[in-house]
């Protein structure tokens, strides 16, 4: 019920104070977002960067258009 609630002790109108974890948590999302991306990362966005618009997507069954050389799925 919402009598057997108990009643914040603290001002109301101040401003509340984030969970300890949260600190934690954002500290861990800015050190992903500053980490420098990947060679290889960087070497895939620069061969998609290479394909021809023109030609149209790659088709998944020819291993030759495949940008990993790998082909689809069977």
């Amino acid at each position: 019920m919402v009598a057997d609630r108990k009643q914040p002790t603290s001002d109301p109108g101040a401003p509340r104070r984030a969970p300890e974890w949260a600190d934690g948590l954002k500290q861990l999302y800015d050190s992903v977002v500053e980490e420098e991306l990947p060679d290889s990362f960087k070497d895939l966005l620069a061969r998609l960067d290479e394909v021809d618009p023109k030609r149209g997507p790659v088709q998944a069954s020819d291993p030759a258009q495949s940008p990993d050389g790998r082909g689809g799925r069977p």
